[in-house]
């Protein structure tokens, strides 16, 4: 019998607003793997078309930190957070847990390594890089319909420079981090 891994991915991390996300997949053996590509180099409509693949076809969760525990742990703690959660909603426990980057979230009786470049090598990865991407972009799109001028449904929250122009002419919202340099720059202004 086949050794049950997981790949985890988390997304969100360099935004300045939101939680941040993670997704933990493990593939069922019907999955086409030559199809999976790191979320990045996928163009929307196909991480949308992919992500409703993945989950017919694995077991999946989704974990996150909320905007209060990311200014309260920081974002590489409150990343570890969501993927820690997202490993532990797996409905079937994996004996082996691959995690994309070079840190892995603390969890007892769990077998967990790093990859580093992880969402482009290994498929599981790759598939929960898709399925938390998505996830959270359609949060973040949601959440851009009360605030238009942010341009968030295209920029996903990220410090672009419609973004940038954005805050420091409406000022910051609820969801934005208050703690990252950005943002704290604007504030300081104030």
């Amino acid at each position: 019998m086949k050794n049950i891994v997981a790949g985890v991915d988390e997304v969100g991390r360099g935004s300045l607003v939101g939680p941040v996300f993670a997704a933990a997949v493990i593939l069922k053996n019907n999955l086409d793997k030559k199809k999976l590509k790191d979320s990045k180099k996928l163009s929307k409509k196909n991480r949308e078309i992919l992500e409703k693949y993945i989950k017919k076809n694995s077991i999946w969760s989704i974990g996150s930190a909320s905007l209060k525990e990311i200014e309260k742990l920081n974002i590489l703690n409150a990343s570890m957070l969501a993927m820690k959660r997202a490993i532990k909603r797996l409905k079937k426990k994996p004996e082996l847990v691959l995690v994309d980057g070079n840190r892995i979230p603390i969890i007892k009786n769990y077998n967990l390594k790093y990859v580093i470049k992880g969402d482009q090598k290994v498929p599981e990865i790759s598939a929960a890089s898709i399925i938390a991407k998505v996830s959270r972009d359609r949060l973040i799109t949601k959440m851009s319909k009360k605030f238009i001028s942010y341009y968030w449904d295209k920029n996903a929250g990220y410090g672009t420079k419609d973004h940038l122009s954005a805050m420091k002419k409406f000022g910051i919202t609820k969801y934005h981090r208050k703690k990252f340099q950005p943002v704290h720059n604007i504030l300081s202004l104030k």
